[in-house]
């Protein structure tokens, strides 16, 4: 990163002048994130887009169930997208597929128990490399972090930036 701002700053200043270093860190650490996620969710044989939606599930009440339509709200899933993830999960026995009594034309998906061991045992994997990823800051310097992190989304969801109401986090939507 240091050598992309340095590049900047010696090759095309105007646009060191007007970029902030932070997002751009903010964009590696994120990427890193992301990679970590990957890695750890393909170590137990599903996709990160699988785990999503098992924690999206897990996530709810028992008997942990939503629509299709629910799921495809809070995960920013196309639906062609949304339905390979579904027949995936489903044929590796992490979901069923239900009917659903209140709309027969669809189906409600719920989560087996082996989706439920599943998942609850890659969060705690996850949330030990989270840990580590951040163990260079205090627990005040988080909490600040975490309320930067609020007052950028609060300008990007008002005023004329427009950007997506729901974004996904670990298969959880933040709005």
């Amino acid at each position: 990163m240091e050598d992309i701002l340095q590049l900047n700053e010696a090759n095309w200043p105007e646009c060191a002048q007007t970029s902030y270093p932070a997002l751009l860190r903010l964009t590696q650490v994120n990427n890193i994130f992301i990679q970590i996620i990957r890695e750890c969710v393909e170590s137990y044989g599903i996709q990160s887009s699988d785990f999503n939606l098992l924690s999206c599930l897990r996530r709810n009440p028992a008997p942990h169930t939503l629509s299709p339509t629910d799921l495809y709200q809070s995960m920013l899933f196309s639906s062609g997208g949304l339905t390979k993830v579904l027949t995936r999960l489903q044929k590796q026995g992490y979901i069923d597929r239900l009917d659903n009594p209140e709309d027969k034309r669809s189906k409600l998906v719920t989560l087996t128990a082996a989706g439920k061991s599943l998942v609850e045992t890659i969060m705690p994997v996850l949330h030990q490399r989270e840990k580590q990823m951040v163990e260079a800051l205090s627990a005040a310097d988080l909490q600040q972090l975490d309320s930067m992190m609020q007052r950028i989304m609060k300008t990007m969801n008002s005023g004329e930036l427009v950007y997506p109401h729901r974004v996904q986090f670990m298969g959880a939507s933040r709005s």
